[in-house]
């Protein structure tokens, strides 16, 4: 059954409508700087570990643990959304290969690290950092489209796995 929601009704400078039937979207309390230093639209949407720490279901250092592997998650390039390198140069009929950074390759070392300390890529907490930290999909698509095993799960149980995972990489980074 559906929650009544009261309707939401953009305002001429906010979000639009498609937007705010992806997900909660807020205002931020400061403007930012888009790239040309003018002030932007202030409006970001709320992803899953800041919903989860507003409900104190994980602590301010389980979320600064996430934040800083999302963050060497991207560093590494390893985000399935990315747009195509336009410096590369086409070699024939295929694309000539770019190598890894040093600044790439160290995030990778750092993330293989992190998913080695929760037993894996394989292991539940493993996948769970993956997609739902790194790829940030919410929880409930992972409990949905991966679970453990290949099987679904209940949103709780794959909360909960998170939970545990964060809780975990908290003592990796020794955080709190």
């Amino acid at each position: 059954m559906r929650k009544n929601r009261k309707p939401v009704v953009p305002d001429a400078e906010g979000p639009t409508p498609e937007r705010l039937r992806q997900g909660a979207v807020e205002r931020l309390d400061h403007a930012i700087a888009d790239d040309a230093g003018r002030p932007a639209r202030p409006y970001r949407g709320v992803d899953t570990l800041v919903q989860m720490l507003r409900r104190m279901s994980i602590s301010p250092a389980m979320y600064q643990a996430a934040e800083e592997f999302r963050v060497e998650f991207h560093r590494a390039s390893l985000d399935p959304l990315r747009s195509p390198d336009l410096g590369r140069i086409r070699a024939g009929a295929r694309q000539a290969e770019m190598p890894l950074s040093l600044r790439q390759a160290e995030a990778r070392r750092r993330v293989w690290a992190a998913l080695t300390a929760v037993g894996g890529i394989a292991s539940p907490a493993g996948s769970c950092l993956w997609h739902i930290v790194g790829c940030e999909w919410s929880v409930k698509d992972w409990a949905a489209r991966r679970g453990w095993g290949g099987r679904p799960l209940s949103p709780e149980a794959a909360s909960g796995i998170l939970v545990g995972a964060l809780g975990t990489l908290q003592g990796h980074f020794r955080l709190g």
